[in-house]
């Protein structure tokens, strides 16, 4: 929250698009102001060559480039070190993130970033590299320990510029408000959002995609999708997200499966990465719901695969929400390629439902949590905790403790 001239609170970084009820019980919008968050965006084969003029524009002398074991090996962050080179700059690389970035790597990777002087800071990897170095952000800006400043606005001094380069088609972290950390001694994920973290430039190089493990490209498709359809049904869409939520379901629905037999078609791998971009500006405006919320929980318990538990959670939280808003599930399962024209909305959503779970077999996902390490002990646990994340308070229906666990038990 801010203060206005008059006294008054704004928030920032949640959607002003605001809930109402309606005559017949059912939530409306009523438009008041609109706000999109989003980068610079450089998009398109061959962009990385681009970083270097892109670090230039930020001010950056000595930019600071977080990544991790795993893609250092690929050969991209070398030619992005390159390109950095070749602008004159003089780049620190730090490569200390593991998946799910956790509290204790972030001060760590904040602690060489402040003993090395740098300035910009550029990610490059998958969402958990784009995170972490948000997180060097925040704290090279306000110090103290990054969970200190979980939830909305919560850091009120400047962080360095952001440059973020995807290498996965799917969190749309480089184009989000959102820092997603893992709090180690308490087992959750907690989320940091703020217009702040919505990075200054963001490239996307295809070409990047094309060493993502099978397995990894699809876990982060389906973030991508559960994006799309999150974004549309928040409590926050608005006629910008909406477009892009949309497209963003259609072309994961329409090009996921090749992507997995088919890593090397450049058609396709445009077409994921553009997924993720879409998606990405849609939920960052709109914000999300409880798949997320859920997802969020279970991924700081057992740090599990982040999309791999979306794609078991979502077609459960489909069928939950759509008593609340069922029409909005008609664009949606249209999108996805559904003959659903003329049928209620409530039926739409039982097959777009279906057809997330069609699609998250067809890629290898387990059918209930339990293959991923949930039992019923850890049901109560769970709830408590997806009820304090910020992505419940836009979900389109209101979820209470034992709403959650019959979330979490139907997808165990």
């Amino acid at each position: 929250m801010s203060s206005r001239p008059d006294g008054s609170m704004h928030r920032s970084a949640l959607p002003v698009f605001g809930p109402q009820v309606g005559p017949s019980g059912d939530a409306t919008r009523s438009p008041r102001l609109l706000k999109f968050h989003a980068p610079e965006i450089v998009f398109g084969p061959g962009s990385l060559a681009e970083a270097g003029f892109a670090a230039e524009r930020l001010g950056a002398r000595r930019p600071f480039v977080v990544t991790d074991p795993g893609l250092l090996a690929t050969g991209w962050v070398d030619e992005l070190l390159g390109h950095l080179r070749e602008a004159g700059l003089v780049p620190t690389l730090w490569h200390g993130v593991t998946p799910n970035p956790k509290d204790h790597e972030i001060a760590a990777g904040f602690q060489k970033y402040a003993e090395s002087g740098c300035d910009v800071i550029i990610a490059i990897g998958g969402g958990s590299c784009i995170d972490a170095g948000k997180g060097v952000a925040v704290l090279s800006g306000n110090g103290g320990s990054i969970l200190d400043f979980a939830g909305v606005d919560q850091f009120a001094n400047p962080i360095p510029p952001l440059l973020m380069i995807p290498s996965t088609a799917g969190t749309g972290a480089d184009v989000s408000q959102f820092c997603v950390v893992t709090d180690t001694v308490q087992s959750i994920k907690v989320t940091l959002i703020g217009r702040a973290l919505v990075p200054d430039i963001s490239i996307t190089d295809p070409r990047l995609l094309v060493t993502m493990p099978t397995w990894l490209a699809a876990a982060t498709g389906l973030d991508a999708l559960t994006h799309g359809i999150e974004a549309f049904v928040s409590l926050g869409h608005n006629p910008l997200t909406d477009g892009h939520a949309l497209s963003a379901v259609r072309l994961v629905t329409g090009n996921l499966s090749q992507s997995l037999s088919r890593p090397s078609a450049p058609e396709v791998r445009e077409r994921m990465a553009q997924a993720s971009l879409e998606a990405g500006l849609a939920f960052t405006n709109a914000i999300l719901g409880a798949t997320h919320a859920m997802s969020h929980q279970v991924g700081g318990l057992l740090d599990a695969p982040h999309g791999v538990v979306n794609g078991v959670l979502l077609p459960h939280v489909i069928r939950y929400n759509a008593a609340a808003v069922p029409d909005r599930f008609i664009p949606l399962a249209l999108a996805a390629g559904l003959k659903v024209e003329g049928m209620p909305g409530r039926d739409a959503a039982e097959m777009l439902a279906d057809h997330v779970r069609s699609l998250a077999d067809e890629v290898g996902v387990p059918r209930g949590l339990r293959h991923l390490g949930v039992s019923e002990e850890n049901i109560g646990h769970l709830a408590m905790t997806t009820l304090g994340d910020a992505c419940l308070s836009t979900n389109p229906r209101s979820a209470d403790r034992r709403d959650v666990e019959g979330l979490f038990l139907a997808a165990l």
